[in-house]
């Protein structure tokens, strides 16, 4: 499985991936954010779905960007050209891969801001090739395994917060997946993109160097219950007998 973020803030995107390809007796691990950076120019996509569909669209997209970068003037229309690659790869092998009891399940989440862009862009692709944009109403994206991390976004997060809270936002996401599946792990790679700056900066971030935020967070959750103002919940461990005695008194 997967677990790709894509984040909207008044001050750019932040996207965070984690690198676990295959589980069990034997893990591998392998990137998951493709980055394209040139001069008022820049995106990165993330995926999830089989590697194999992935890499394939990647290469197709790879030589069309190398054809044709310099045409993209919005990121929309980049967008528009990785998902015509997603559909020539459903065309070539997606019959074959149902055939085998497979899915052709490539989602992917691209960001970026090019030169006619007011501000910079989030884009959610599906497996058919058609989009939406991500807006500040709901300023997030995840594939893969989403289930998990969304309560701590949808708690949490703004499009007003700064980057830096929502970057740690994105971390406790990711952690509350890890927490609770064995197909998402480190090591995770994140990538920054501040609005008008047009240059992506990219980390890789390993279990050791983050556990003690993880811990911090488990901790602060722990004493957080305990203090939780909840004495409605008492009457849970009432007997009918003692709750008529106190409507009597």
């Amino acid at each position: 499985m997967t677990y790709c973020l894509g984040l909207k803030t008044k001050d750019g995107l932040i996207g965070l991936a984690d690198t676990r390809i295959t589980s069990g007796t034997e893990t591998t691990t392998a990137k998951k954010i493709f980055t394209v950076q040139s001069k008022d120019h820049c995106f990165f996509i993330m995926t999830s779905g089989l590697r194999s569909v992935r890499d394939k669209a990647i290469t197709y997209f790879e030589e069309v960007v190398e054809e044709e970068d310099f045409k993209f003037n919005k990121l929309y229309k980049a967008v528009n050209k990785f998902a015509e690659q997603i559909k020539q790869v459903a065309k070539e092998d997606k019959k074959a891969i149902e055939d085998a009891g497979l899915t052709f399940n490539l989602y992917a989440i691209v960001g970026g801001q090019l030169a006619d862009d007011d501000e910079p862009c989030l884009f959610l692709v599906y497996p058919q090739g058609n989009w939406i944009e991500i807006k500040s109403g709901t300023p997030y994206a995840i594939i893969g395994n989403s289930g998990f991390g969304t309560p701590v976004l949808r708690r949490s997060l703004t499009y007003d917060e700064s980057m830096e809270y929502a970057l740690k936002c994105a971390f406790l996401s990711f952690d509350a997946t890890r927490l609770s599946v064995n197909d998402v792990d480190y090591p995770i790679d994140t990538v920054v993109l501040k609005r008008n700056q047009y240059s992506i900066i990219e980390n890789r971030f390993t279990q050791k160097e983050l556990e003690p935020i993880s811990r911090f967070w488990h901790d602060r959750l722990r004493e957080a219950i305990n203090e939780l103002p909840a004495e409605v919940l008492q009457r849970t461990f009432q007997t009918e007998a003692s709750l008529f005695d106190q409507d009597v008194a």
